[in-house]
Parts: structure tokens; sequence; C-alpha cells
């Protein structure tokens, strides 16, 4: 099982105990514009996801983590590895904290951290990249802070509200390989 330590939160790997707080940020509508979520998912989906949550990395090709902060354990956000692609040594990163009251305080920077980290030491990836909205300055403030560099723009890529939004294409190659 995989925990990753910080000054202030830690990371680890699901369990079933997160299943309302999966629920909760899954099907919460302000999340969906970044996660291209549509629908709703019950929480019979989301179990079955969480029971086969301890699949390794190189079979899911995938790694949710949930953050947490050391001082409650509460789980406050999730933070992904997705598009595994170890032949390439490449995947995508994307970040959510659940709550406004937990954003803004260096958790996303922290966690942010640990796993370009870990996927660059433990993984051995040679990049990460991530799809941002345009207008989605935390986000685009987070990941330029760790050296991320737009390389492309999606034009009116995704759909939101009645409106199209681009959507940013950020890299970031480990130069340490």
């Amino acid at each position: 099982m995989i925990t990753l330590k910080g000054n202030n939160i830690y990371l680890r790997a699901l369990e079933p105990e997160d299943l309302e707080f999966v629920f909760t940020i899954e099907n919460n509508e302000m999340v969906w514009e970044v996660s291209n979520t549509q629908t709703p998912y019950s929480r019979f989906l989301i179990m079955q996801y969480l029971e086969n949550a301890d699949q390794d990395i190189y079979q899911a090709k995938q790694l949710r983590l949930a953050i947490c902060k050391k001082d409650t354990f509460e789980a406050i956000g999730l933070i992904d590895l997705f598009d595994f692609d170890p032949k390439n040594h490449k995947a995508g990163i994307g970040i959510v904290i659940e709550n406004q009251e937990n954003r803004g305080q260096g958790i996303g920077k922290e966690a942010l951290s640990l796993v370009i980290k870990y996927a660059f030491t433990h993984l051995n990836l040679h990049q990460l990249y991530a799809n941002i909205g345009s207008n989605n300055e935390a986000s685009l403030k987070l990941f330029t802070t760790f050296g991320f560099q737009k390389i492309g723009t999606k034009k009116d890529w995704n759909f939101y509200q009645g409106k199209y939004f681009d959507e940013d294409l950020f890299q970031l190659i480990n130069t340490n390989i």
C-alpha cells in the first residue's frame, strides 16, 4: 500500500471506507468541468471501483491517491496518475481538493510535489502531462510552479454550461534521466 508523506499532508491508497468521500467528489457537478464527467456515479459503481483499487499501476494504468491532512487524518482531495504508459515512460496527472476552505493553503502544491517525485523516482517516468482548462487560474499557477510548460491549446475543447472553453496541454520532462 502506498503512503507518501509531506509536512502537512500525506497521500494514501484508497480504502473501502472512502466510499462516501469519493462519491461526493465524483458527483460534484463543479468538478465535472475538469473531469469530463457527464453523469452521476452510483455508490455501487464507486464501491466496485474501490474494491479493485488495490490493482497495481501496471495493471490498472492509473493510480488514485487520497490527499489527507496529517493533523486530522481527514481525506480532503484526490490526486491521480492516469493513462500510465510504462513503455513510453509517461502519465497524465490531475488533482482535486474537495472543499473551497482547503484550497489556497499549499495542500495541492505539497501533494503535487510528492506525486511528481514518486513518478520520476519510483516509476522512472520521463514525463508527466496535465490537461488544464484555460480559465482554471489556480491549476495553471499550481502546475507552472513546478515547471510544467504549456505545449499547446485545444480550442473549444470542453463544453460546459452552454459555452465552449479552451483546454491547455502542459508537460513536465524529467531532466534527471
